[in-house]
């Protein structure tokens, strides 16, 4: 189930767009974050976040990417099936296992 975001993904794009481009000219990089979320009125953490993503996705900055926490959480939740099928199999076998060695009456 996917979050509901405060902001619209075309928002996001620009906003990173343009703090990532104010960033890499050495005359505008410093607080261009800040003046880029007062300018959109958003908290400046906010596309913090999104520059640092952005980074990591297009590969200048370590960490995992959007597509890779996107696949993780994709398996994690196939794990958690996996162990709940397991558990109710295994459930369900041992009950049969005791139905089969219990004598019946003639």
């Amino acid at each position: 189930m996917a979050a509901s975001r405060k902001y619209p993904d075309e928002l996001r794009e620009c906003a990173t767009r343009m703090a990532v481009e104010l960033r890499q000219d050495p005359a505008t990089k410093n607080g261009a974050i800040q003046r880029v979320a007062e300018q959109l009125g958003m908290h400046p953490e906010t596309l913090r976040n999104w520059v640092r993503q952005a980074e990591i996705d297009g590969g200048v900055r370590p960490g995992t990417t959007t597509t890779d926490s996107q696949r993780l959480a994709e398996l994690e939740r196939e794990v958690r099936e996996l162990r709940r099928a397991n558990h109710i199999l295994r459930t369900a076998s041992a009950f049969f296992a005791a139905e089969l060695d219990r004598p019946t009456s003639k």
